[in-house]
């Protein structure tokens, strides 16, 4: 019987310890959707090796990403966890595309100045065409929605194009997917902690709180927290550092904005950041518990890899074979 379900694709790079950015802005939602749609979730490992990686730790990162993903209560019977480099039609489909995208979409895509302006000594050809790769990941699964945020709407936009162009041009045959936009509380936007006016990034350790930071460390980075020269813990745009904190604190205590508020009436900015580290480490000792399980359990990681392969490659060999079939290709 086949499940009707839409399809829901997202991925994220084996590139470093994920921060609870990472958790609250994606993973968390991730658990919940999984109910609702057919997900693939992957582990974009092509996608990291646009900047220089040492081999072993990339690896390593790969094992670390799949178990945080099971921590956070991903289900891998329910789900399609897997690995990107692990099924090969995610690069025959970007050769494909490729050659359906022209240059001057490729050189529009903001990150790809971002990216080089990061790396200047290393601006390579797949860090240009990253956006393809991106969208053949998309359209492989032929996903109807992709959660995203603001910094890749331009890749889905891209996505979007391409499979239109794809169809006018040969019939239709991929997908055009839809972004996902989640709610205001169940896709969190957290900014830095020493930076509150930046996304809190896991390429920036300076002010980012990692989901597998020790009780100690958390502490420590809260208590070092940018806040302002007021005295009132209030949500407002001129108060980028207590705005932050207020919805880290409101996403990890399931509370609003608001209720959030009412918590630290009369409360001073020291204790504030306190009891907003006490409730991050809180929400995230039941997840570092369970992967601390997990990733000493080398079987069981490869037996939920393994499946996501199996399950991911069946998928893709249906959209591959029919896109060579549409372009020509015996």
């Amino acid at each position: 019987m086949e499940n009707d379900k839409k399809i829901l694709f997202s991925g994220i790079q084996p590139s470093g310890y994920l921060t609870i950015g990472n958790y609250l802005g994606a993973l968390k939602n991730f658990v919940t959707l999984q109910n609702d749609y057919d997900c693939y979730y992957c582990v974009v490992d092509l996608h990291s090796i646009t900047i220089d990686q040492v081999p072993a730790v990339l690896r390593q990162n790969t094992y670390n990403l799949i178990a945080l993903y099971l921590a956070c209560g991903l289900d891998y019977k329910q789900n399609t966890l897997f690995i990107q480099s692990q099924v090969p039609a995610h690069c025959e489909l970007t050769w494909v595309l490729s050659c359906n995208t022209m240059f001057g979409e490729a050189r529009r895509m903001t990150q790809f100045k971002e990216k080089s302006a990061k790396h200047p000594d290393n601006i390579n050809v797949g860090l240009f065409s990253y956006p393809v790769l991106m969208a053949a990941d998309i359209l492989l699964y032929q996903a109807d929605l992709v959660p995203v945020g603001n910094d890749q709407k331009q890749h889905l936009e891209l996505a979007r194009d391409l499979a239109i162009r794809f169809n006018n041009k040969f019939s239709p045959t991929l997908t055009v997917p839809e972004p996902y936009i989640a709610s205001k509380q169940g896709g969190a936007r957290i900014m830095d902690l020493a930076d509150p006016t930046k996304k809190m990034s896991k390429s920036d350790n300076g002010g980012a709180v990692l989901m597998l930071d020790t009780p100690e460390d958390i502490m420590r980075k809260f208590k070092r927290a940018v806040t302002d020269s007021d005295t009132q813990i209030k949500y407002h745009a001129s108060k980028p550092g207590i705005s932050n904190l207020l919805t880290i604190y409101s996403a990890f205590s399931s509370k609003t904005i608001s209720e959030s508020e009412k918590d630290f009436e009369d409360v001073g900015y020291g204790d504030f950041k306190i009891r907003v580290a006490e409730s991050v480490i809180e929400g995230l000792r039941p997840i570092q518990n369970e992967y601390s399980r997990i990733i000493k359990d080398k079987a069981f990681l490869e037996q939920v890899i393994d499946e996501g392969r199996q399950k991911a490659t069946q998928k893709a060999f249906k959209t591959i074979r029919k896109i060579y079939k549409k372009v020509g290709f015996i």
